[in-house]
């Protein structure tokens, strides 16, 4: 196990904002900012300087963020050919930028010097050693990405090498090795890097795109192979098919190969990986190892009952060293096992006897169409209904719903509920369809009777038809997320007319918040 340093450098707010459906507000920005420092992340790039208004307000305000562990760093480009460093804009909204530090990206694969740029491969070599030296003559630090450098590297490596040098040359402090494509491969890597590291003195670092979905492994085979600095994104997000996930390289540089990563909290990781996600809009695929919501999941009731024993029979780390948490999903392949460590998450203890009872009622159940591994809230509902610990708190004794407007399919809906005193309401609201109108008619009449419906609403709504051969009569599948602002939690309701099944899934959805209040007010 090695203990080296490996430099940790965040390009979430350029690269991963490249991202397609990913805009980033200077607000956002600001606030990814302040959680990288948070969670100790060494170097954050916060855009390029003088390429748009947003990067450059970003830069104005960042300047009075005092930053307790990352440093901010500007991105930009060699000159262009044909101008002088002092009289390039790039150039000049860098020097005059209040980051300390600047990464610029030049080439160093001659096919594109030739082809892109147009220009000769000597004059190329010039504008970084230039470009590099003219921000450090201006107080600025550099790192020079060497952008498609493991191509330029296959294609003709003296010329490759040779913008390393001229980086080198220039002044700057860290030297950057871009597989920009993503296409190159893990043991091209490891060998192009060790070359690197055995002819420069001075740290190298890895920047890997994943096109080929080998960004993480081609990140950490770089840092086997002598790289101490490794440039990515957290969650991966990236123009294409993204960037190296930060989130797996520190979790695997980390637990695994023992290195010393600059970050200040792994427990933290899970956090971050879910705090980019809601500002950035665009939330972490489930599957995402480490921090994903599937990443401790345990379905098949063999697993479970192996957990139980020992959680390191079927997970490789423990959920809470990364801030994740494991959770066991219900379903008709559980067996006593499961249901009994899903009670123990409810803070329940059930005996053989009545653990068999909750399998048999949930396979039962689950063969008319329910689904209760991602709806927690009706599971647990379910289970306390069958103990005899809880009682409806109110009930739907009828509703209808009108169809307003069937161009804009404006709907109107009428409930009647009853409180477990017998007290009735009978109201009405309008919504934006069918089931929106029941869900707000719903709330408007429940909220005379339980404080608590100010608080809740609907994050998500998902339908899944059961059955296609049987057309519009299929019996569907209702999914409700709702939240209080302070949790969220998931129902379910299944039924051939998919008003029923929102209904159901929008009841079980307030007993469960109402349910939840009342215990919170009993402690």
């Amino acid at each position: 196990m090695t203990q080296e340093k490996i430099v940790i450098y965040d390009t979430t707010l350029r690269d991963g904002a490249q991202s397609e459906g990913i805009s980033f507000s200077t607000e956002d920005k600001l606030e990814i900012l302040k959680k990288l420092d948070s969670f100790g992340v060494g170097f954050v790039e916060g855009g390029w300087p003088g390429a748009n208004p947003k990067d450059d307000e970003f830069f104005r305000l960042a300047g009075n963020v005092k930053l307790l562990h990352s440093t901010l760093t500007a991105f930009g480009s060699t000159a262009k050919h044909g101008t002088a460093p002092s009289e390039d804009r790039n150039l000049l909204s860098l020097a005059s930028c209040p980051a300390e530090w600047c990464c610029i990206f030049g080439k160093s694969w001659d096919f594109q010097v030739e082809k892109a740029l147009c220009i000769p491969l000597e004059d190329n070599l010039a504008m970084i050693r230039d470009s590099v030296r003219f921000l450090r003559d201006s107080g600025k630090r550099v790192m020079f990405d060497a952008e498609h450098f493991f191509d330029g590297y296959r294609s003709n490596r003296d010329y490759a090498m040779g913008a390393l040098k001229a980086a080198a040359d220039g002044g700057a402090e860290w030297l950057v090795l871009c597989d920009t494509n993503g296409g190159t491969m893990t043991s091209e890597i490891e060998s192009a890097v060790e070359d690197v590291v055995l002819a420069f003195d001075m740290p190298v670092g890895i920047h890997c795109h994943n096109d080929s979905d080998l960004a993480v492994a081609n990140s950490i085979a770089a840092v086997e192979s002598g790289a101490s600095m490794v440039q990515g994104t957290i969650n991966g997000i990236g123009e294409r098919c993204g960037n190296a996930n930060l989130c797996s390289v520190i979790a695997n540089l980390s637990l695994k190969l023992g290195y010393d990563v600059d970050v200040g909290g792994l427990p933290m990781l899970t956090e971050v990986s879910e705090f980019v996600g809601e500002i950035s809009n665009s939330p972490p695929s489930p599957g995402l190892p480490y921090v994903g919501e599937k990443a401790f999941a345990h379905k098949g009731g063999i697993h479970v009952s192996a957990m139980s024993k020992d959680s390191r029979t079927y997970e490789h780390v423990p959920p809470e060293a990364v801030g994740n948490r494991r959770r066991i999903l219900i379903s008709d392949m559980a067996g006593k096992a499961s249901i009994s460590e899903k009670l123990k998450e409810l803070g329940i203890e059930a005996g053989a006897e009545e653990s068999r009872a909750v399998v048999d009622r949930i396979k039962a159940m689950e063969a008319e169409g329910y689904q209760f591994e991602g709806a927690d809230a009706s599971f647990e509902l379910l289970v306390r209904r069958l103990r005899g610990e809880i009682e409806p708190p109110f009930k739907v004794t009828g509703f209808r719903v009108f169809i307003d407007d069937a161009q804009e399919a404006t709907s109107e809906a009428s409930v009647k509920v009853e409180d477990s005193n017998g007290t009735e309401e009978h109201t009405a609201a309008n919504g934006d369809g069918p089931v929106n109108a029941l869900d707000n008619a719903l709330r408007k009449a429940l909220s005379r009777f339980f404080p608590v419906m100010k608080d809740i609403r609907l994050t998500d709504y998902k339908v899944r038809v059961l059955d296609g051969a049987s057309a519009t009569a299929a019996s569907v599948r209702v999914l409700i997320r709702s939240t209080d602002g302070k949790s969220s939690w998931t129902t379910v309701g299944v039924s051939e007319n998919v008003i029923k099944a929102s209904l159901d899934a929008l009841t079980d959805s307030i007993e469960y918040a109402i349910y939840k209040d009342r215990e919170g007010g009993s402690k």
